[in-house]
């Protein structure tokens, strides 16, 4: 009973690093913590890098309503068009569809409950979750920390 307890471990163990590595990488745009903490303010860090969320209503993109790409903070890859986002009361910049192979998702299961994050796929970076609560045509809700965006006006 012992032995295949200790296999089944170890193959439950083999997926989990396989399911792993396919949702945390590998990014074209890789960099140490240090090049990281370096770039990038402490909040900036923690939500980026560490899939921490800023506080409701802090960032100033909640207002921005100018034509224009939002980008990821951390390789300035174009994620969302100013055309896609919309006034979702939440206190974070929200947007109803990505750019075409911009980003990447996977399954949160912190906070008690199953969620949708999403990341930029280029370098990995935290941008927020995905919520089946959006407008149409879509029905998503992409809800996004602004310290994880630059805005790109046109």
């Amino acid at each position: 009973m012992k032995r295949r307890m200790f296999l089944l471990s170890g193959t439950a163990a083999a997926l989990l690093a396989t399911r792993t590595q396919a949702a945390d990488g590998p990014f074209e745009i890789t960099r140490t913590e240090a090049q990281w903490r370096a770039m990038l303010t402490d909040t900036e860090y923690d939500v980026m890098r560490r899939e921490k969320t800023e506080r409701a209503g802090s960032s100033p993109l909640n207002a921005e309503k100018r034509d224009g790409i939002y980008a990821c903070k951390g390789c300035d890859l174009p994620l969302y068009d100013a055309a896609t986002k919309f006034e979702s009361g939440t206190g974070w910049p929200s947007f109803f569809r990505a750019q075409p192979d911009a980003i990447g998702t996977k399954e949160d299961k912190s906070l008690f409950s199953t969620r949708t994050e999403v990341h930029c796929r280029r370098c990995g970076s935290h941008l927020g979750h995905i919520f089946d609560d959006g407008p149409k045509p879509t029905g998503k809700r992409h809800c996004l920390n602004g310290v994880s965006l630059t805005f790109h006006p046109s």
